[in-house]
């Protein structure tokens, strides 16, 4: 968890276009913290003001910097490993949740109280969904791998029809090994 001073901050930004519609990455001196998917640029510029309220944020001046093209390769192949370093923010029990979300396998799932026991805390389930719900950085940090105990689809922060595409698309690599 870092604790860079949110008032002095300057966050990098940029945006591009993916199978999930607009994307914005954002940066820090830490790492990524953000990985916004939603429909417009302007959408997702507010959300991270929103999320950022003290930080400074300016678009990145040159377009094909690394962090953000390490994030659009993993978009296309989260198969691979992330060569980059995350910049995660939240409670330590978010931080948590959020580490043994990167644990998933791409092409596999969990359930929310899968989760909670392999953190230690197996009642904590829907403190589990709360972490998932709170988490900047889609796919990156992959929430949306998480699926009911009944193996349903549940909420997602940028929408159902998101979640089961990011699902089938990790699916389908999975089987073109």
């Amino acid at each position: 968890m870092t604790t860079i001073d949110t008032q002095t901050e300057t966050l990098s930004w940029q945006t591009g276009h993916c199978y999930l519609g607009t994307l914005l990455v954002a940066h820090t001196s830490a790492g990524v913290c953000a990985v916004l998917p939603g429909e417009s640029k302007d959408e997702l510029i507010a959300e991270l003001a929103r999320r950022y309220p003290n930080a400074t944020l300016k678009q990145a001046k040159d377009p094909d910097v690394p962090w953000f093209n390490a994030v659009m390769d993993y978009l296309e192949d989260s198969r691979k490993p992330l060569a980059i370093e995350l910049d995660l923010r939240g409670t330590d029990f978010q931080c948590r949740v959020w580490r043994a979300l990167q644990e998933i396998p791409s092409g596999s799932s969990a359930s929310y109280a899968d989760i909670a026991r392999r953190i230690g805390q197996p009642q904590a389930s829907r403190a589990v969904a709360g972490a998932c719900a709170a988490n900047a950085l889609a796919v990156v940090v992959p929430c949306h791998r998480v699926l009911r105990s009944d193996g349903a689809l549940s909420g997602y922060r940028w929408g159902i029809k998101r979640k089961q595409a990011l699902l089938e698309r990790e699916q389908g690599l999975s089987r073109s090994k």
